[in-house]
């Protein structure tokens, strides 16, 4: 217990100046920050001899994370495998796919028809009964850990759902409780919070606030109406003139305090990477746009400290559906980090874009600068994820190159759904706004890739194209540098479920249409040669052997963008100790050249093949990976 407690000291000494500094900045309570290190060294000593061991090895590697051989897989408990212990049943198949990082989409209690996709938690410490119990989670996570597999779940730090405790004490009056979100009696409040912050959901949540009549009050709902916004604030700061908010005692660092527990017995079930879901909203101040404020990052700058105290092997991936040059600063500093990976948001949004213009201006632009940014920042890279693609895209370079907001979204709408003669993809719009005509767009990558329109005409030659345009996708979002995360289905091909609207409560939520239940009969397909599923989950199982093999795709390499000058072709240079690999990807349908003049001679990785680059001829949606020899 000796040598336990030493170790836990010297984590805790190595960050106590600045954890104590920044924490009495936010709340200046002695009281309550001792109580936070008790609680921090209860949670340690409660940590199993296998946890404290793997944080031990993953102390001395602390770049893990960042290894070319990760690979991620995001997925819905219930829809792969039913339960917790299903999903434990079927680990042998996601070593089958080289996944190494199994992303469980929210799992904890929350209620039915009003849970955003589980994001309105109602427990933090019990999962739906329905998935199994915390007990089958800390199991789980063993298995996982047998097979050198990482076990990723959501942290909502946000909000809870009206359901949760605190919510239920609030609602019956308890100020303590109230203090604990952010009520008001007055609409003043209200009108003079809407002045300076954005909505997030116009179309299906509008407003800021939802009113609850049976106390008389309003209550802050960013998100959605059942979804109740945590006070993380001194409560001094939002009391308004009127003095009618019930922030009277300094409860944000309960809230603070509280969250961490949470936190922290989450992760000694075993988890090994925490989500935090929506960190640019977790501090509001009047007067603010109530994102991204200083403050924020105080907290995600703690959080990762506390994490490093308790736990650290545990890794921080933020969440933040900003534009580029608002997501970068999640990462802190070198010397002050803060999450150790961000979602590569924008990069989803303008790979689509790059689909429907064959134009790659845009993506090449993005990726200058993310290659530009120093090498420990580590990016996560998909193509799809379970939310809708928002085309959050730099309007102000486009309309540059002639392609206005309104009319361009328009455009990429209908081009997504089918509606444009040349698209081969299918899917349906979310949160369409009658008025402005904006709205998202939801399908799986097969059918937006034309696998699903190429299998309903059974059209032999479209469905071969559409593979490969599937498979190129893959082949550079592995290219990338980061870590690169499938989306349960993709590696089978799986297309749009329209099931969802057989659904009373799903059929609101076209999101659905790429949730659907993993098709284990479709599956099997991988096993038969001249399938679709055999193509493609062999395809991306080479694209992951390639990337984990060749010294090119460590972090550490030097990467770049290289001119074509064909805007239909993207070109990415890697390059690591003498080694270099040329990728080219084409994103137009047709074929295209790219004229290049690299010298020497060079093969492609993925077809083994001899290969020249000079002014290269590529098929329409096709890649290659030309290593010089």
């Amino acid at each position: 217990m000796r040598k336990t407690n030493d170790i836990f000291e010297k984590r805790l000494a190595k960050h106590m100046d600045e954890l104590r500094w920044l924490y009495m900045e936010l709340y200046d309570n002695e009281a309550m920050f001792a109580e936070l290190c008790e609680q921090m060294q209860n949670y340690y000593r409660a940590r199993n001899a296998k946890l404290r061991k793997r944080d031990l090895e993953k102390e001395k590697d602390q770049a893990w994370y960042r290894k070319k051989n990760m690979l991620g897989m995001m997925l819905y408990i219930d829809n792969f495998a039913g339960n917790l212990r299903g999903v434990k049943g079927k680990l042998k198949y996601l070593e089958e796919c080289g996944v190494n990082c199994v992303h469980l989409m929210p799992f904890l209690d929350s209620p039915k028809g009003r849970s955003d996709g589980g994001y309105a938690v109602a427990d933090f410490r019990k999962v739906k009964p329905e998935l199994g119990t915390i007990e089958d989670l800390a199991d789980l996570a063993e298995a996982c850990h047998e097979k050198d597999m990482n076990l990723c779940m959501d942290f909502v730090m946000n909000h809870t759902s009206e359901d949760h405790e605190w919510a239920q004490k609030a609602r019956m009056g308890e100020g303590e409780y109230m203090s604990r979100y952010f009520f008001c009696d007055n609409e003043n409040y209200v009108r003079e919070y809407e002045k300076t912050v954005p909505q997030v959901f116009p179309e299906t949540a509008p407003g800021n606030f939802t009113w609850l009549p049976e106390i008389g009050h309003y209550v802050l709902t960013t998100f959605y109406p059942y979804q109740w916004d945590l006070n993380y604030a001194n409560p001094a700061v939002f009391v308004d003139m009127t003095k009618s908010i019930l922030h009277l005692a300094n409860l944000g660092v309960e809230v603070f305090n509280e969250m961490m527990y949470n936190f922290l017995f989450l992760v000694n079930q075993g988890i090994d990477i925490l989500r935090i879901d929506a960190v640019p909203y977790i501090w509001k101040e009047m007067g603010t746009s109530c994102r991204n404020l200083p403050q924020v990052h105080t907290i995600v700058r703690m959080m990762r400290m506390i994490g490093e105290i308790v736990c650290p092997s545990v890794v921080l991936l933020g969440e933040v559906v900003m534009e580029p040059e608002k997501v970068v600063p999640y990462f802190g500093t070198i010397e002050k980090p803060e999450c150790h990976m961000l979602y590569n948001v924008t990069m989803m949004a303008t790979t689509w874009n790059t689909v429907a213009t064959r134009d790659t201006r845009l993506l090449r632009m993005q990726l200058d600068i993310m290659n530009n940014l120093p090498k420990e920042y580590t990016f996560l890279n998909y193509l799809r994820c379970h939310d809708d693609i928002g085309w959050g895209l730099d309007f102000q370079t486009l309309s540059g190159w002639g392609m206005q907001e309104v009319p361009h979204k328009r455009y990429l709408n209908d081009f997504f759904t089918g509606k444009i003669a040349e698209s081969v993809s299918r899917g349906e719009l979310y949160n369409e706004d009658p008025i402005t005509g904006d709205a998202r767009f939801c399908a799986t990558t097969a059918s937006m890739c034309g696998i699903e329109s190429a299998g309903f005409e059974q059209n032999e030659e479209k469905k071969k194209r559409a593979v490969r345009f599937d498979l190129m996708l893959h082949a550079y979002m592995m290219v990338q540098s980061g870590i690169p995360m499938l989306y349960s289905g993709d590696e089978i091909g799986q297309v749009n479920d329209y099931t969802y609207k057989n659904d009373p409560e799903k059929r609101v939520d076209s999101r659905y249409i790429h949730r659907g239940k993993f098709d284990w009969k479709l599956a099997d397909g991988r096993k038969r040669k001249g399938t679709v599923q055999k193509e493609l989950f062999d395809g991306i199982g080479k694209l992951r052997s390639i990337r984990s093999k060749e010294k090119v795709f460590d972090a550490s390499a030097n990467v770049w963008t290289l001119d074509t000058w064909e805007n239909g072709i993207l070109g990415v240079v890697r390059e690591l100790e003498g080694e270099q690999m040329t990728a080219l990807f084409n994103f137009a349908e047709e074929d295209r050249t790219a004229w290049i003049e690299e010298e020497g001679e060079y093969i492609d990785l993925y077809t083994g093949k001899k290969v020249s680059l000079q002014a290269i001829k590529m098929e329409g949606h096709s890649f290659v990976l030309a290593k010089k020899c």
